[in-house]
């Protein structure tokens, strides 16, 4: 006897999962996890501070992005939501009216936890290479790292791994370097 058909997570399975979790469809399954720890949540806040001001403000930077925290990606069939991501304002010329985003980022940064790890660097990475995003960041408050990927040829290729309280500066925001250590302070 065969096994029962798997039907794909729906939008609106997507809404019924409670408040307190962060959920996402990702190759047709519901994915859910807690919502960030407080160390994740700091790392991930403290990452788009030391961004936000140069590159989505354009103070102490060339400006010209869009950088936002958890946003709610629509990439085909996937319902993806990011640590933080980010657009170049000349392929987001003005903010979607919906409540999420079907225009792939060009950076898009995850932290992991325990909870999301396996997601994030595999079935999320995966799908970030084939939607074309270009550049991949993970942070790992816990080990104190940001490894940094460019996609190049469909392939993610390592350009750099960040540790302790390194300088950093890395693409695409190299312009404008900080310290790690702003991101594992309280």
């Amino acid at each position: 006897m065969g096994e029962a058909a798997h039907k794909p997570a729906t939008y609106e399975d997507l809404l019924a999962v409670p408040r307190d979790r962060v959920a996402e469809i990702i190759n047709g399954a519901l994915v859910t996890h807690p919502r960030p720890a407080p160390k994740h949540a700091m790392a991930s806040s403290y990452l788009g501070a030391e961004l936000i001001a140069p590159f989505s403000k354009g103070r102490g930077g060339p400006g010209g992005w869009v950088i936002l925290d958890e946003p709610e990606l629509h990439l085909g069939e996937h319902v993806l939501v990011p640590d933080i991501a980010g657009w170049r304002r000349e392929h987001l010329p003005e903010l979607p009216e919906t409540a999420w985003f079907e225009t792939p980022p060009d950076w898009v940064c995850e932290v992991i936890s325990p909870s999301t790890a396996r997601h994030d660097r595999f079935e999320k990475r995966d799908l970030y290479a084939a939607f074309k995003v270009p550049y991949l960041w993970f942070v790992d408050p816990d080990a104190r790292t940001v490894e940094t990927f460019e996609l190049r040829d469909q392939q993610w290729v390592l350009l750099a791994t960040y540790a302790g309280d390194a300088e950093m500066a890395a693409p695409p925001f190299d312009v404008v370097p900080f310290s790690l250590k702003a991101l594992w302070s309280y």
